[in-house]
Formats: C-alpha cells, sequence, structure tokens
C-alpha cells in the first residue's frame, strides 16, 4: 500500500524482509486509556513526516500545486475506502495518534478532526469517526497485518515460523512466496502465471498498484539480468555525498587507516554532535548493500556521544571511500547448486578503550554475501581462541535460521553448513569434550557448539587466514587485502 494513494504495492521478486514481525504489532497494546479531546489530523502525518524537503504543514503544501494534486488525490482515496464518516463530535473520546494504513479494520472507536484546508462546509464542529485505520494511528500497523494475515491464509499460504513477514504458498511443484514489508508487498514465483493469478486475487479485495519488475526499493536500486541481479545505493550515496558537502572531495582507496586505532579520549577537540550522529546515520543505511564499509561505520558508531575532530576526519575518510565507489553494489549471479555457506572471524580486544573483541561473519549461497554481521562481543575474550569461538558460535546461530528458512522455500540443506573458521584452536575446542582450564569458564557454548556439528546441521572447518573473507568485518585491512575480499564478498561496479 502506497503512502500516498494507500494502495498496496506488488513488487517482484523478493528481496527484503519486514524490520518488524506481526507478531511485534499484534501483541501492541494501547498507549493509554481514552480522555477528553481529539487530535487534529495535521498532528498525524506532522508524525509521520521524515523527509526535510517535504512541507510540514497545510500553508505549505498549498503553495505547490504539486502537492495539492497529491492532498486530493490522498482525500479521494480515504473516501473511496470508506476509511471515514462524519459524525457529531463526541464529549470523552480522544486517541494518541502515533502511524498506520487505510485497509486495517479497527476494534476501538478513533475520531479525528476534519483535515485543514478541506473542512466540510456548514458541518464545521463535526469530526471524522474512523472505520477503517488510518496513516499516522498507533493501532493502525496491527490492523493491517492483522488483515492481511488473515487473507494469506486463506488463500493457502502459510507463514514461516522463522520469519513472520514471509508467506509462501505450495501447489504441487508450483510455489508462490510473499515477503510483507510494512504495505509493500513484493513477491516471487516459479511460474508468472501463479504470481499473475494472485495479482487479480488481491485486486478482488485491495486498491492495488502493480508495479512490475521491481527496480527500486527502500532506496536500494535493483538490476535483474537473465543470470544475475545487481542492488545498490549509488543514488542515495551520492546524495549523502552531496548533504555532506564533499561531491568534489579526494577519493580513497580503502574506507578506514590499517594502522588507525580509534577510542574515546583522543585529545582533540569535541565536534557537532548532532552533524556527527547524521553522518554515520546515513552511513549505517548504506551499509545495507555495502558491507566493504560495515566495519569502519560501526566502529565510528561507538562515539556517536563524544564525537571529537579525529572521528569526524575518519568518517570523512570513509564518504570519501563512498565517492570512489558510489557505482559499487553486490552481485548475484545464477549458481549450479545453492549450498549454504559461511566465514566467521574475531579480532582480539580490538577496542581501545575496554578491551573487547569484535565478531564477523558472512553468508552465500554461490556468489555474493546476502547476509553479513558486525558487533562487538559481550565479553572480554581472555585468548583469540575464545574470541573466535564466540564468533563463531554467533555465526552457527545465523547458520541454523537460515537454514530453517531454506526449507520454507524448498531448498533444504540436505549437508551440513560449513562455516569457515583461521583458529584452529577454537575449532578443536569445539570438538573436544575434554574441559580445562582455559575453557570451564565458556562450557555453554561449548556444548552448543559440539551438539550442532555431532549433529551434522553444522561444521566448523579451517581456513587460511588470507582465505578468511569475514575478516574484512573485523578490522581495517591494507588496499591490496582489502580489495581481494570486497571482490569476494560480491561488491563490485555495476
Amino acid at each position: 500500500m502506497d503512502s500516498t494513494s494507500k494502495k498496496p504495492k506488488l513488487k517482484f521478486p523478493v528481496m527484503d524482509t519486514a524490520d518488524q514481525s506481526i507478531e511485534d504489532w499484534e501483541n501492541e497494546t494501547v498507549d493509554d486509556r481514552p480522555i477528553r479531546g481529539t487530535r487534529p489530523l495535521s498532528d498525524v502525518y506532522q508524525r509521520c513526516n521524515v523527509v526535510v524537503c517535504e512541507p510540514t504543514n497545510y500553508e505549505e503544501a498549498k503553495t505547490d500545486q504539486n502537492w495539492v494534486t497529491a492532498m486530493n488525490e490522498e482525500l479521494f482515496m480515504i473516501e473511496k475506502n470508506k476509511t471515514w464518516e462524519l459524525v457529531d463530535r463526541p464529549q470523552n473520546m480522544k486517541l494518541d495518534v502515533k502511524s498506520a494504513f487505510l485497509n486495517g479494520f479497527l476494534q476501538e472507536e478513533i475520531y479525528v478532526e476534519q483535515p485543514e484546508g478541506y473542512v466540510k462546509e456548514g458541518e464545521e464542529d463535526k469530526v471524522y469517526l474512523l472505520k477503517k485505520a488510518l496513516y499516522g494511528l498507533k493501532q493502525a500497523p496491527r490492523a493491517w497485518y492483522s488483515r492481511i494475515d488473515e487473507y494469506l491464509r486463506n488463500l493457502g499460504f502459510v507463514k514461516s515460523l522463522s520469519e513472520s513477514t514471509l508467506y509462501v504458498k505450495h501447489n504441487g511443484a508450483d510455489i508462490l512466496i510473499i515477503s510483507l514489508y510494512v504495505d509493500d508487498l513484493l513477491v516471487t514465483g516459479n511460474k508468472k502465471c501463479v504470481v499473475e493469478e494472485f495479482k487479480q486475487e488481491m485486486m478482488e479485495i485491495f486498491e492495488m498498484t502493480d508495479l512490475e519488475l521491481m527496480t527500486f526499493f527502500l532506496g536500494m536500486e535493483i538490476k535483474q539480468n537473465e543470470n544475475e541481479v545487481f542492488i545498490c545505493q549509488k543514488k542515495y550515496a551520492r546524495e549523502i555525498l552531496k548533504k555532506f558537502k564533499l561531491e568534489e572531495c579526494k577519493e580513497m582507496s580503502t574506507p578506514m587507516n590499517s594502522k588507525e586505532k580509534l577510542c574515546k579520549e583522543d585529545g582533540t577537540e569535541k565536534v557537532d554532535q548532532a552533524y556527527f550522529r547524521s553522518l554515520i546515520g546515513c552511513l549505517m543505511y548504506l551499509t545495507a548493500t555495502r558491507p566493504d564499509i560495515l566495519n569502519a561505520v560501526s566502529i565510528l558508531s561507538r562515539f556517536m556521544h563524544c564525537a571529537s575532530e579525529w572521528h569526524l576526519k575518519a568518517a570523512k575518510r570513509v564518504l570519501r571511500y563512498v565517492k570512489g565507489t558510489c557505482n559499487f553494489g553486490i552481485k548475484f549471479t545464477r549458481s549450479k547448486e545453492f549450498k549454504l555457506f559461511g566465514y566467521s572471524d574475531s579480532d582480539w580486544g580490538g577496542s581501545i578503550d575496554d578491551m573487547k573483541s569484535t565478531s564477523g561473519y558472512c553468508f552465500t549461497l554461490g556468489y555474493g554475501v546476502f547476509s553479513w554481521s558486525w558487533k562487538k562481543q559481550e565479553i572480554v575474550a581472555q585468548s583469540t581462541a575464545e574470541a573466535e569461538f564466540v564468533a563463531a558460535t554467533a555465526a552457527v546461530n545465523q547458520a541454523l535460521w537460515l537454514r530453517k528458512i531454506l526449507i520454507v522455500l524448498n531448498l533444504e540443506q540436505e549437508e551440513s553448513t560449513e562455516i569457515l573458521v583461521d583458529n584452529q584452536a577454537a575449532i578443536t575446542i569445539s570438538q573436544n569434550p575434554v574441559f580445562h582450564g582455559k575453557t570451564k569458564h565458556f562450557n555453554i557454548k561449548l556444548f552448543f557448539l559440539r551438539e550442532v556439528q555431532k549433529n551434522g546441521v553444522v561444521s566448523l572447518v579451517y581456513c587460511k587466514t588470507e582465505d578468511q573473507v569475514a575478516d574484512v568485518f573485523t578490522k581495517p585491512l591494507p588496499v591490496s587485502k582489502f580489495e581481494f575480499f570486497r571482490t569476494k564478498l560480491g561488491v563490485c561496479n555495476s
């Protein structure tokens, strides 16, 4: 459902999943008990306003004919969907308004003021009683998810137990996959006719916009050819450079100096914290398709509350690297077999401030990684083996989840999933049932890794450090090594 026309979008193929589960909304409760008063409809949309260049109120919007047209279309769709009806103003009703959709049915009585500029003549004292969820209401996501979940289940879809926004329908050899992201539906299947049939079924119930083959989604650009898919954020990357006035900056070959060690108190002057947080926030979203900058951006995110000139200099280096690689993204190519395998790595005591280590892993089904992670460990590892062991445990947990997802998608992994680790001590400890003084303090993880390997689900396999792709997630690297691993990740020019 589009944020302007309130119509669900159909996109092909599935490329992403929702960042908030349906259960999260189903278990949500109202903020507080109803009290006197109503809230202007302008407040509803003002809270949803996330783009600075958009008008913030009706007075600003009415000066632009494009926005007037958009507002008229918005109100037309609301009336067409019978979202509300004009009633006398109640005396003891109020709703705390926050965020939502037009196709969900509400369980509560909710009233809103008539929108500014569209007040009915002669009925100025009346308010709208909502019949369906409206953008800006806290109850709306719950109402929408509840309705779409019920409808998809009635069509024969089964919701994944491992990913609650993933729906799959099997009909003999045919498979149809739906990924639900808030009010966007991404659909793919092994037969075009099955996909088209699903679209028609949906259009019988919902007002919809069919966007055909997906080319753009959440700031990500998708190029699809016969045997490959390329995902990038080059437009977004250029916008970041423009925002921070670095369009003409000198390019860098790596996002971070391999010899640089950052800490909270480095002796340099503090900088504008809001500016620094904005810069890092922009870069963090860019990591959605750029795992090559994940390590640098994640390290810099540690200093968003105490940023110094040195930290800002390091952050601008990342932008200079982005400047030279704006067109880079991840390329996925057709593989002969869909075999899941991953890489797991760790530094040791990489954080100067608390001496904690960093875990990093990535997974692929052929060429191009589709799942990656960087995370500071919660404990202070007492050895490199322990740091690697903790990282491997995190990677194994992710592998188990991915295997469950692949079963639903008819890509069950019959063989054990190999996770490549460049520390033989960590592998040996995970397989050796003998405890000793150096390992007894993390015996729970020991039992876990031994169990999954014993069952043949996952196996830790040794690889040389020079082949450890996940190394790029845990530490800054020299140019040649960085570029080699970047290629291994599937990050390349369009």
